[in-house]
């Protein structure tokens, strides 16, 4: 990095936590820290809603996702307009007639203390862990590539969060997250287009496009009814469906940017705009790493782009048997070169062909560098990715874009993990202070009293978050990671908030009880998967958590309705 690069990072980070301090300074109420007075405009409400989903995770992981495997991943999103278009309708009118402050205050109304404090701890456990990754994600990965310090980059990416989301609460997450989401917008267009730019003359992106088509990439949809294919049109409709309302309709993270709205349209509309824009913006974010794919078709890539595995390797035993899977590498990519030029010309779909077969050995030349690092970290005791999709677009940035635009594409990234991170301690100190705090304390001091209380929590849950993030450890891809922490606890959830909606026959103890059993069985099905014993992706695990704990209850409820006695043991202590 060059200074230019140093001064566009620092500015645009002091900006965004200078003036999101600076403008939301003196709350004094509750419902100014927690709810942002209720001033919210729609589309503050539908910037803040991506910008708490779009961590650094989506625009580090997502592109090497697309590099590797292709646009499939979009179907993942397929359900998150069905989902706004749900909770716009049945969620938002409840929340904002109840004037709640948490979506758990209502289970209490609908159940009793103990149902609602039961879904509060779920969400802060989840979230809690998810806090942590969200700081760690970007920080091993310019940890790696720019040989910054680990536990430096946590506790810097942790602080500044932690800075203005205390002074402000809500309010300064809505200010700050609308300039995030502006220069991750400018940055990630502004890299689509060097990229494409960056494309050997005649290359146009119509012919980009039909080369990434030719090797796989641009397979879009999968109709398939198979569980070995982890993203398919149908686990994006269905289990993306149900993913997508626990989180936007359940998760205070993302009830709170909205239940900052100034009425019910701006709620509404926020979530709509969100609906339509969100998966446009992922399909967009999957076509820059595939463009990054092409851009690698005409100019050599490293067989790993993690360059502290490669380092590795290199200071060991397997460094000989490591250099000539390198060459391989080579050799393929210029075979490839000669294909893809006659691709170009002709069409032809024995070239096709012949450009699928040149994929799958450089796949396989790949997978045996990944068996290398694996057999390095092993021997070693260290812990090295071998998987290196997080890596991919980083690696690109830091060698192909121009000064001044590093430093912009960073801090597009720390951006990213900023506006994630506020959001998330908002909401879970929110939530210890309203759900656990307040109400099992039954508490009755003044406002000060809690908007201090909160900002204590903010402060606490970010210090875990920081020591979360710097004991954590790498897993397959981080944007798979985030989303499965979330899968094992969501659906659940949204059963819970189901049952309550729309099963009036079933009372506190019946899904008190069922939610308790279900979690238990989700994490079974979760680690029975993990270890191979049964196939079952983890979007399918929101619709089955949510079907789980709806069935559970029903039928632990029939039994309390006929034997009296099970309802009364169930009762004691509540």
């Amino acid at each position: 990095m060059q200074t230019l690069d140093w001064i566009v990072l620092g500015l645009t980070l002091f900006f965004i936590v200078a003036y999101g301090t600076w403008k939301t300074r003196g709350s004094k109420n509750v419902q100014d820290y927690i709810r942002g007075g209720n001033q919210s405009k729609w589309w503050t409400i539908g910037l803040s809603v991506m910008a708490t989903q779009a961590s650094a995770i989506t625009f580090l992981s997502t592109p090497g996702q697309a590099f590797h495997s292709g646009m499939g991943f979009v179907q993942f999103y397929f359900g998150l307009p069905i989902a706004m278009v749900i909770i716009c309708m049945v969620f938002i009118p409840l929340y904002h007639r109840l004037k709640v402050y948490t979506a758990y205050e209502f289970l209490e109304g609908r159940f009793d203390l103990k149902t609602r404090s039961l879904t509060a701890i779920l969400f802060l456990i989840q979230r809690g862990l998810a806090a942590g990754i969200t700081i760690f994600a970007p920080a091993i990965i310019l940890s790696v590539v720019l040989g910054w310090d680990l536990i430096l980059l946590n506790i810097i990416i942790g602080a500044l969060v932690i800075i203005y989301t205390v002074s402000g609460g809500t309010k300064a997450v809505s200010v700050t997250q609308k300039y995030q989401m502006a220069v991750i917008f400018t940055g990630m267009f502004i890299a689509f287009y060097i990229i494409v730019n960056a494309l050997p003359e005649g290359i146009t992106f119509t012919k980009a496009l039909d080369i990434a088509g030719a090797s796989g990439k641009m397979d879009i949809l999968d109709f398939s009814f198979s569980l070995d294919n982890r993203y398919t049109f149908w686990s994006g409709i269905i289990g993306g469906t149900f993913l997508m309302l626990s989180y936007f309709g359940t998760d205070q993270s993302q009830v709170q940017r909205y239940l900052s709205g100034k009425s019910i349209r701006e709620m509404r509309l926020g979530l709509i705009f969100n609906g339509i824009v969100k998966v446009p913006m992922q399909f967009f974010i999957l076509l820059v790493g595939v463009m990054v794919f092409v851009f690698y078709q005409f100019n050599a890539s490293p067989i790993n782009f993690n360059p502290e595995a490669t380092k590795a390797v290199e200071n060991s035993s397997y460094a000989t048997a490591y250099h000539n899977l390198q060459i391989e590498q080579d050799k393929i990519f210029k075979e490839k070169q000669i294909l893809i030029n006659k691709f170009i010309d002709s069409k032809d779909e024995t070239v096709t062909q012949s450009i699928a077969l040149a994929n799958e050995a450089d796949i396989k030349n790949r997978e045996a560098a990944q068996e290398i690092i694996e057999k390095v970290a092993a021997e070693t005791n260290t812990k090295i990715e071998s998987n290196d999709k997080d890596y991919v677009f980083i690696h690109f940035i830091l060698n192909n874009l121009p000064r001044g635009l590093i430093g912009l594409l960073l801090a597009v990234i720390l951006s990213a993990a900023m506006s994630s991170t506020a959001s998330e301690l908002n909401a879970l100190a929110s939530t210890t202070t309203i759900d656990l705090y307040k109400r099992n304390l039954n508490g009755t001091r003044d406002e000060k009293h809690y908007v201090n209380a909160t900002k204590w929590f903010t402060l606490g849950w970010g210090i875990l978050a920081i020591g979360i993030a710097c004991i954590a450890n790498l897993f397959e891809n981080l944007i798979q990671l985030v989303n499965i922490i979330g899968s094992i606890f969501y659906g659940n959830v949204l059963g819970i908030f189901l049952i309550a909606f729309f099963f009036k026959y079933i009372k506190a103890n019946a899904v008190f009880t069922a939610a308790l059993i279900t979690q238990i069985i989700i994490i079974s099905l979760f680690l029975l998967d993990k270890y191979n014993h049964i196939n079952l992706p983890f979007l399918w695990l929101n619709f089955v958590g949510c079907t789980i704990v709806i069935l559970i209850a029903y039928f632990i409820q029939i039994l309390s309705n006929n034997n009296p006695h099970i309802d009364n043991m169930s009762s004691i202590g509540t």
